[in-house]
């Protein structure tokens, strides 16, 4: 931490805050990526504090600095817990959680067998409602605080996963899922102009309001007519202050079922940018198979590619490319992408992002796999300004690992000489019982 940073911190939290709450603990943050800069992006204080007041982090320092310069602080000592920013899951279809860890398909075979029918019951409104906040809970236990996830083609499972998060302080991007086309099953399909009139409703009604942002949502090319495609690129332009979502390049059979429904396409990613569906703003779920073209076409934009390595192992869709692409500069996140992947724990998603990257010859380091969790997500929803770091001004969504929660972890933290040693165990091996705490908007949930 740069001296001039730390002063100003303190200064800040001496100022008339006298509700601020101390959390003491070792604390971690970015001063930048690790991929760029390697350790010197990251400080860890031993002893640490952070200071929080209301919903907002005033300030991060030292323990011993920080309590003498706010004495009449409430203090919460962690212990020797690790404090850190919240994850960020940067895709997920939370309609999915009730058929997470379904057996053994490839995507089309699964998209048809396993989740389509779940889908379907999203119809009732009720349903969702227990879903989404089901859904919510168990990535608060794991220690996520915000989330980008699908809802199905029903406007009322947008409503049910918003209402969900205003009801526990989340950040949450969302959108409903459009699909038009007739290789979705007719109980899920709307229409061009419905998806157009939904999306557009929705979008007024929840973008903005509170911690909710409006996602527009084609699921893929293969599921929306050229129709849709136009429609929902219409909106985007009306609102470019929204993101979209959608997927790319996730397996070579997907590829070619792409190809043989717009044979007129350059490649997979032209089914978009030809309807106005390419843009900074947009998020490209998977992108494993892209060709030079695509990939020197995202770069330009500076659109989002997310990583999600659970998914793209439990279904056999192929390895991320991740050192090739951070290296050109892409944009990157990193996801669960339930139910295709197999955990609600970006802790897991970290280790499979580990593996991967083992086997394309970058192994990623302790460093980089916690930013890709939190402000490297963060950066790739374009909120890295307000959630996935812990600095002065940040909104206050932070938990507390315990980096010995078993007793397999704990013996090999103890032979640990530096933070990532005594981390990268809790990153491999690690589940819910690692979070000790998670805390939301300042409050503990």
């Amino acid at each position: 931490m740069r001296f001039g940073a730390l002063a100003v911190m303190l200064r800040r939290v001496c100022i008339g805050d006298t509700m601020a709450t101390l959390h003491l603990g070792q604390v971690l943050s970015f001063d930048g990526s690790p991929f760029d800069e390697g350790h010197d992006a990251v400080w860890h204080e031993r002893r640490g504090a952070l200071a929080v007041e209301g919903d907002r982090i005033l300030a991060v320092g030292p323990a011993d600095a920080m309590r003498a310069a706010h004495p009449a602080a409430e203090v919460i000592d962690h212990g020797d817990g690790l404090i850190v920013p919240g994850f960020v899951d940067a895709h997920a279809h939370y309609p999915q959680t009730g058929m997470i860890a379904s057996w053994g398909k490839r995507l089309i075979d699964w998209l048809n067998h396993y989740t389509f029918p779940e889908e379907m019951r999203f119809a009732d409104p009720a349903h969702a409602r227990a879903v989404a906040g089901r859904y919510l809970d168990l990535l608060l236990d794991h220690g996520t605080t915000s989330v980008c996830t699908y809802c199905t083609i029903h406007p009322a499972s947008v409503d049910a996963i918003f209402e969900a998060a205003e009801a526990r302080g989340m950040r949450v991007f969302a959108g409903k899922t459009c699909m038009d086309r007739d290789t979705a099953p007719e109980g899920l399909r709307d229409s061009a102009q419905s998806a157009y009139d939904d999306s557009k409703a929705l979008l007024e009604r929840w973008h903005g309001t509170g911690r909710a942002s409006y996602v527009i949502t084609p699921r893929f090319s293969p599921t929306s007519t050229v129709a849709q495609l136009e429609a929902l690129g219409a909106l985007w332009g009306e609102h470019p202050d929204c993101l979209m979502q959608t997927h790319l390049s996730e397996q070579v059979d997907e590829i070619a079922w792409v190809k043989s429904l717009y044979p007129s396409a350059r490649d997979y990613l032209d089914t978009y940018e030809a309807h106005g569906l390419l843009g900074a703003g947009g998020l490209y779920g998977h992108a494993i198979h892209l060709e030079p073209r695509e990939r020197d076409r995202l770069r330009e934009v500076g659109a989002s590619l997310i990583h999600c390595p659970t998914s793209n192992t439990f279904i056999g869709s192929g390895l991320f490319d991740m050192g090739g692409l951070t290296r050109e500069g892409q944009i990157v996140g990193l996801a669960t992408d339930t139910g295709g992947g197999s955990s609600f724990s970006m802790l897991r998603t970290m280790a499979a992002a580990y593996e991967i990257g083992q086997l394309r010859h970058r192994p990623l380091h302790a460093s980089e796999l916690l930013w890709l969790a939190t402000q490297g997500s963060a950066r790739a929803l374009h909120v890295d300004d307000r959630i996935g770091n812990l600095a002065a001004g940040m909104e206050a969504d932070f938990i507390v690992l315990d980096l010995a929660s078993t007793p397999a972890i704990a013996q090999r933290v103890a032979q640990a000489g530096d933070i990532w040693e005594a981390l990268f165990p809790t990153i491999m091996m690690g589940d819910d019982r690692a979070v000790t705490s998670t805390w939301v908007a300042g409050r503990k949930r």
